[in-house]
């Protein structure tokens, strides 16, 4: 029987390939949550679900260009990152040595959530291989909370510990899209006290993208960027199944066309994190996902005359 049933479902049917070596991008899935939440626990499942709705995804995009982006990037899939949910160290040493890995090998890698915190360790391996490093971090949270002595590392700290462990350039990193009801006061204000820029959502919406998104490039010009892209920027009815739910968020076509703004950045990584299947309604938020990815990798199509 000419069937392979031991390789895994992988995004858009990418070929499965633990040494991403001669590809110019490869998804990493990271099946992890720190489980903290009272009672949305779930963004372990969120990988998989990605890859399942990204069956809906097609390669050819008419308006950007026309051409097959799986071709163009040589784009692979190399599976999830083996790790335990709840052992947050062991887990996010092996996530940032998968992400080392692809570094090394020569390939950007696009990690699947998992909750946001599997950010930490993506970023952990950038940092290190691109010094002076940026993030643009599309959230409705900064994910910036003064951590908690006895529970430091979760979905709410990771670029807290980004900036405290100089991973990235703080001056020079956004949170864009915050909204919404925080667990503690001061959330916005200890984000600035670590350095980074805030952008609101109203901010946003009421200075308009393009404005907002060229204020971003004048700052980071050429600099390295990771590009972190939280499901719950969107609004719940058209993205239900996040770990965070927060309403007044983005459309679905405003999120799509937000991301376009960007081509041009230098991005050397990128994340979508917090799909969480079991709240999701007939897996439209993994869909989304698979088309948040698909904006993001169109970002990393090698610029005209270069070498994919």
């Amino acid at each position: 029987m000419s069937i392979d049933t031991l390789a895994p479902r992988t995004f858009m049917g990418v070929p499965y390939r633990t040494d991403p070596t001669g590809a110019r991008a490869a998804i990493l899935g990271v099946p992890f949550d720190c489980g903290i939440h009272p009672f949305r626990v779930g963004s372990r499942q969120g990988p998989d679900a990605i890859r399942e709705q990204s069956l809906l995804v097609r390669p050819f995009h008419p308006e950007r260009g026309d051409v097959n982006l799986v071709e163009a990037l040589g784009l692979v899939d190399c599976g999830n990152v083996r790790l335990t949910p709840s052992r947050i160290e062991d887990a996010f040493e092996a996530t940032e040595a998968a992400a080392r890995d692809i570094m090394d090998a020569g390939a950007i890698p696009v990690g699947f959530g998992g909750d946001g915190s599997i950010s930490l360790p993506l970023v952990r391996a950038a940092g290190q291989k691109y010094p002076g490093l940026c993030v643009i971090h599309i959230d409705s949270h900064t994910d910036c909370y003064r951590p908690d002595p006895d529970h430091p590392l979760d979905a709410s700290t990771q670029y807290t510990f980004a900036a405290l462990e100089q991973r990235v350039s703080t001056s020079r990193s956004w949170h864009v899209g915050l909204r919404g009801t925080t667990m503690v006061g001061g959330v916005h204000d200890y984000g600035r006290e670590l350095g980074y820029n805030l952008v609101t959502l109203r901010e946003l919406l009421t200075q308009g993208p393009e404005a907002v998104v060229a204020r971003m490039r004048e700052v980071i010009g050429d600099r390295p960027v990771w590009f972190s892209f939280d499901m719950d920027v969107f609004d719940p009815s058209c993205a239900p199944g996040v770990a965070t739910p927060v309403w007044g968020g983005l459309s679905a076509r405003e999120g799509l066309d937000f991301i376009r703004l960007f081509e041009g950045f230098n991005i050397v990584g990128a994340d979508v994190n917090t799909v969480s299947p079991p709240h999701d309604v007939q897996g439209m938020t993994a869909f989304l996902a698979a088309a948040v990815t698909s904006e993001i990798l169109l970002l990393l199509l090698p610029a005209t005359g270069e070498k994919a």
